[in-house]
Parts: C-alpha cells; structure tokens; sequence
C-alpha cells in the first residue's frame, strides 16, 4: 500500500460520480501513483473496501496473483497516453473473492486541455458469460446509435475528457449549443451523469 496523500475525498471531483449505479473512482495523476481521490458508494459495495481503505491508494491494489499482467500493461499504457482504455481483468475483492472486471479508464482534462484526473469504473462480469465484451459493446452501440451525428461527435469529446468549452471551440459551436447536444445523448442513453455517458462511450468503442 503506497501512502496516502490525501485521507479525504476530493469535494470537486467526488461529485462526478456519487450518484453513479456503476462502481466508478477519480484519481489524480499529478500526485506520486496516481492515488484515488475520490470512490462512490457502488465501488465500496463492489469490492468490500471502506472508503477510507481506498482513498489514496492506487487502483492496482484490486490485483492479485491471477492478474494479467499484459491487461494490466494496456491500463497503464491508456494512462499514459491519456485516452480512454476498457480491459476485461482478473481482480480481487477484499475477501480475497476473485472476480472477472470490466475496467474502463478515461482522462478527464482541465480547461486548458491538460490531463487533470483520469476517471476509472468497473463492473463486475457473470462468470458465465460466453464472450462478455461482446455483449457490453453491443448493449452501448445499441443505445448510442440512435444518438444524432452531432450528439455522437460531443459524446466522443466527452469520452474524451474535453470539457464543453473545449468541445464547442473544436466544432464551432457555441458552449449553449453543445449543452444542448450533451443533455439529450446523456436523456437518450439512460446516462444518470457524464461519468456514465463516458463508459457507454468507451463500451461502444468510439
């Protein structure tokens, strides 16, 4: 376990996910191991963990000795090159419960396009299912396909950590206008907040 900077959550960013069905945490790359600045109460519940055992710590601490290295290595290398990564992984429960995880890692940047955090959730796999990122990428292409061909472009951005100034200086539109397009892909995709639209995005591979 690294030592924890910060024993808190972050009130800025926890607020992007709290409300979240889905287990999703916000770390922030600009402190030593990237630690966990914020988790929500779906992630406390889906690995056993209190808050206060998360917080801090980097999110290979769900790891364990079947881990995949090389899926791990494609986590990293998403982080490293600040774009959004999905990776089904070998995890592991406080307990010590193994459990197949469907990991998406996204960057979210700051006004001025720098990597600011990078936003992480996971969803725990049946162990039964036959070919599970199949059917987590045909659930999001489902849904996003009825999005329109502008909706679809603020998505990606959106996916892509921009925030909408950024999106609206990079498709001439005006900050009202991409608002507009963001709130009814987020209606049409059944998104509860942004964080949940970027897992469909990354899901769906766009």
């Amino acid at each position: 376990m690294t030592e924890n900077p910060r024993t808190l959550p972050d009130p800025k960013v926890a607020g992007l996910i709290a409300d979240s069905p889905i287990a999703s945490v916000i770390s922030d790359p600009r402190h030593p191991d990237n630690p966990i600045v914020a988790c929500n109460r779906a992630f406390i519940e889906l690995t056993g963990y209190s808050e206060g055992e998360i917080l801090g710590r980097n999110c290979r601490f769900l790891a364990g000795e079947g881990t995949e290295p090389w899926l791990t290595e494609a986590l990293r290398q998403g982080m490293r090159e600040a774009k959004p990564v999905m990776v089904e992984i070998l995890n592991y429960k406080k307990d010590g419960t193994p459990f197949r995880n469907a990991v998406v890692i996204a960057p979210l940047m700051d006004d001025n396009g720098e990597l600011e955090y990078f936003y992480g959730s996971q969803v725990e796999l049946a162990p039964q299912a036959r070919s599970p990122s199949l059917t987590l990428r045909a659930r999001a292409a489902q849904k996003i396909k009825d999005l329109s061909p502008r909706q679809k472009e603020v998505l990606q951005m959106v996916a892509g950590g921009l925030r909408n100034k950024q999106i609206a200086y990079e498709l001439g539109l005006s900050e009202k206008t991409v608002k507009m397009h963001r709130g009814i892909a987020m209606e049409k995709l059944g998104a509860s907040n942004s964080a949940d639209m970027v897992r469909m995005a990354v899901e769906a591979g766009i």
